[in-house]
């Protein structure tokens, strides 16, 4: 299995790519399938109504998610990638007045989501914690089509079977130059082939995109990241749900920015950028705005932050090492995806936070003249430093603990990045081994603390 740096990088929306992007996704998925008929039925049969379930993960915290939202948007035709912020409000709200959905260009089927739409809590679908269920009913009531979906983690929506082929399947089996299924692979391929990660992970990508093609994908990346900080640090307020969270970056970026237009030297100033830069993204995520799934839209500010702070800070950022960077993180990205987990629902926020904050260790060190070995290391150093964190989000919405812990995260991918340059890339625990340390530690997890909001802060702090 091959994944792309696009697989790992999606324009979307928020606050969660497996509890909002997920569910709108196979929403839509649901109504792609039964518009093509391919599935075993009588002649004269046609769709009149349709029903869904959340289970697991997204019953117990879709609600604070939009999940509900989510498939109401999807079942209308909707797409992560294209919907309009500003317009979801009003399509759901005449889907729910009417009781019907009316996706463009398909029939009309009956849907009133406070009876066709369960969260259900009890029935947990086999597989992963993040399991779906869609149905379809002619007019007489009897069931047409049943589809089980998986949203995995940002953004991936798969079916029962696509799931255990995803389980079994290696980056070998992918026809790229450089296949390689984990890091001690990746070290080796460098090694003998002389390339740089970016430059293998270029490689791959060009074996079905152009080069100029691919540019162009990933400068559209960068630049929906860089418009969700320019918005997060221009947006003022509270944010939606009932926690009353204020939002803070743009009041603390007005203050970084008087500093920075009268050269005061304050040594706390790189690191209070750094932090901004992944709380703007993060306010941005809660409110439902478009963000990009880096790889989880929870963990969504700490690659643009880290990437930004390089801009900000290092001269010789421009656009080809911007690309650099992008390339390396999903390499690493992909990594720990195909070898542990990237969801909060399935390892905690390790696999969120922890893996972003890998993924722009590695891309940092890169662009800064890091070896492949010291990329591996930095990537290595900054996710050693999340294990075991859990995904215990307040009131089921993504704002505590989850816009600070940004931050926090970007700060150690910064300081991964340092300490690796700083040594030959020699260390004691490889990044293969800190990937199935994070694997095995969310294993063992009790699941109140995997995005449940049943466990930890979500219980001890009162959601007002």
């Amino acid at each position: 299995m091959f994944l792309s740096v696009f697989d790992v990088f999606k324009i979307g929306v928020g606050p969660s790519s497996s509890h909002t992007m997920g569910p709108m996704t196979a929403a839509r998925r649901f109504l792609d399938d039964l518009a093509a008929g391919n599935w075993p039925r009588a002649a004269r049969a046609r769709p009149a109504a349709i029903t869904a379930s959340l289970h697991g993960s997204l019953a117990f915290t879709g609600i604070g998610h939009g999940s509900d939202r989510a498939v109401i948007l999807g079942l209308s035709g909707e797409v992560p990638q294209t919907v309009d912020p500003d317009a979801m409000d009003g399509i759901i709200a005449r889907v729910r007045e009417t009781g019907t959905i009316a996706p463009p260009g398909r029939p009309a089927y009956r849907f009133r989501p406070a009876v066709d739409l369960v969260l259900d809590k009890r029935t947990p679908l086999p597989g992963h914690p993040n399991g779906m269920q869609f149905c379809a009913y002619d007019t007489d009531g009897q069931l047409l089509l049943r589809r089980n979906y998986f949203s995995i983690g940002g953004g991936f929506v798969v079916t029962t079977d696509e799931l255990e082929a995803l389980r079994t399947a290696s980056p070998g089996d992918a026809d790229v130059p450089w296949p390689f299924a984990d890091a001690r692979e990746m070290l080796d391929m460098a090694k003998r082939s002389g390339l740089s990660i970016a430059a293998m992970k270029r490689a791959n990508e060009e074996a079905g995109l152009s080069r100029t093609n691919l540019d162009r994908r990933l400068d559209a990346i960068w630049s929906a990241m860089s418009s969700c900080i320019d918005r997060g640090l221009s947006q003022p307020g509270e944010l939606p749900g009932g926690l009353r969270v204020k939002r803070r970056a743009a009041a603390i970026h007005d203050q970084l920015a008087q500093k920075w237009s009268r050269n005061e030297v304050d040594p706390l100033m790189a690191n209070d950028w750094l932090s901004v830069f992944a709380m703007a993204v993060n306010e941005e995520n809660a409110a439902g705005g478009r963000v990009v799934t880096a790889p989880t839209n929870g963990a969504a500010g700490v690659i643009p932050a880290v990437l930004s702070y390089a801009v900000k800070f290092n001269a010789g950022t421009g656009d080809q090492a911007i690309r650099d960077f992008l390339l390396t993180a999903a390499a690493i990205g992909g990594i720990i995806k195909h070898r542990a987990s990237i969801s909060g629902a399935e390892v905690g926020c390790q696999g969120e936070v922890g893996s972003a904050s890998a993924m722009a260790a590695a891309g940092l060190c890169a662009i800064l003249g890091g070896s492949p070995e010291q990329v591996e290391n930095a990537a290595e150093i900054a996710l050693e430093h999340h294990l075991g964190m859990t995904c215990d989000p307040v009131g089921g919405l993504v704002q505590i603990p989850c816009i600070e812990r940004n931050a926090f995260g970007a700060v150690k991918a910064v300081t991964a990045a340092s300490l690796a340059l700083k040594g030959d890339g020699t260390h004691a625990v490889p990044l293969d081994a800190c990937v199935e340390t994070m694997r095995q530690t969310g294993h063992d997890m009790n699941e109140k603390y995997k995005e449940t909001s049943l466990g930890g802060l979500a219980v001890n702090v009162v959601a007002c």
